[in-house]
């Protein structure tokens, strides 16, 4: 089997595993958008366990936690390892125009999909215009 050694990307590797504790949260990437009367929030998890998902909200701060473990392999004699373990991050601000007693969440092949419903008093609605003839008529 041919591998190919690229050098850089070799030597960012060796210093990720000295740098790294091991300790700090890992970037999870998202896509956020607006679909109708609610967002939509994927975040990709591949790998991570549905039951190490934690998701909380305190106030207005939504947290996601995750938690991927290492496979130990042992006796193994990796030849190349680039799936990091350990835990993983991300916390958002949401706004007042959503209902946060709505949220709900699922996983699915390595995807985290939040919706977050928009807050009914958020969404457009038209306002009726009164005029002084209107009410005279209605009055008469």
């Amino acid at each position: 089997m041919a591998l190919n050694f690229d050098p850089i990307s070799q030597l960012d590797r060796f210093a990720a595993s000295v740098l790294d504790s091991g300790r700090a949260p890992r970037f999870m990437p998202v896509d956020l958008a607006r679909d109708g009367d609610r967002y939509i929030l994927h975040a990709d998890l591949p790998g991570v366990d549905p039951g190490s998902i934690d998701i909380d909200l305190d106030g207005s701060l939504l947290t996601i936690r995750a938690q991927r473990t290492a496979d130990s392999g042992e006796g193994v004699r990796w030849l190349n390892r680039e799936r990091t373990a350990g835990s993983f991050l991300r916390q958002f601000t949401l706004g007042d125009g959503v209902d946060l007693e709505k949220i709900s969440a699922s996983y699915e092949s390595g995807v985290l999909t939040v919706i977050i419903p928009v807050s009914e008093r958020a969404k457009p609605r038209k306002i009726a215009v009164a005029s002084a003839d209107q009410t005279a008529s209605l009055t008469a």
